[in-house]
């Protein structure tokens, strides 16, 4: 039997806890900060982290991996291409990696940063996406093209709708303020907002999220849709664009957008 659990971390970020409940052992994803895992295994003492998994290099994704590492003796597996303190393991696009007894398939999703990377586990459908796919949103582009993250997203975009989406931050709110102002007239997007208003307001988190729930209310898997690109006409002036070009003006908006 496995569990997921979000460990809140500084304001926004949850390092996602894998939980092997026969043999507890465990597994974290991108610990920014290693006292919230470290309170849980001292919480639970007779729980032992076996790996830590990292998607990409910044600070609040990676800064508490050495400590964790020098605690537990975990496995660090990350990005090839990323410099990733105290890594082990170093993965690229296909390579294939076991963590509490699961075959996990790694994605190469650059955008956010050149060397992103999201781990997929196809039979019990999870998807670790980091930075670059959240629910009703997209990484800023902090060193790639929009082209790059584009393709990057329909990459997700295209794994099953049954598909469980672990991003990295707590940001579906802001994001579906801006999905309704990208596309008004959606009213699966309608919905989502209320029903994730009424989530936070609760004090319950927002995650995880689907594949299909995704790519019926998230802008930036929407960016072919008749819609979307209408709306970025009316702003940027009509003219025939190519889904890249819309994803590009609808991600420059998005960087300007302030929730009113």
């Amino acid at each position: 039997m496995y569990r997921i659990d979000a460990l809140p971390a500084f304001s926004d970020n949850y390092i996602w806890l894998l939980q092997d409940t026969t043999t507890r052992r465990c597994a974290v994803v991108d610990p920014g900060d290693a006292q919230p895992v470290l309170d849980w295994l001292a919480a639970h003492p007779d729980w032992r982290l076996d790996d830590i998994l990292v998607t990409h290099h910044h600070p609040d994704h990676v800064g508490g991996v050495t400590r964790l590492k020098d605690a537990t003796g975990a496995r660090v597996s990350g990005p090839a291409w990323e410099n990733i303190p105290s890594r082990d393991v170093a993965l690229d696009d296909g390579a294939r990696i076991e963590v509490l007894g699961r075959d996990f398939v790694v994605h190469a999703v650059p955008g956010h940063t050149l060397g992103h990377i999201a781990y997929y586990q196809a039979e019990e459908g999870w998807l670790f996406s980091g930075d670059t796919l959240f629910a009703a949103g997209c990484g800023r582009l902090f060193e790639g093209t929009p082209q790059q993250m584009n393709a990057s997203l329909q990459r997700l975009a295209a794994l099953p709708d049954s598909t469980r989406v672990y991003c990295a931050h707590e940001y579906t709110l802001s994001n579906l303020h801006f999905a309704r102002a990208a596309e008004p007239g959606n009213t699966a997007v309608a919905q989502r907002f209320e029903e994730v208003s009424a989530w936070r307001a609760a004090g319950r988190i927002s995650l995880p999220s689907t594949i299909g729930l995704e790519k019926a209310t998230n802008p930036f898997l929407r960016c072919g849709e008749t819609s979307i690109k209408e709306k970025i006409d009316e702003r940027d002036g009509a003219r025939q664009r190519t889904d890249d070009e819309v994803f590009a003006a609808l991600r420059g908006w998005k960087d300007q957008f302030k929730v009113t």
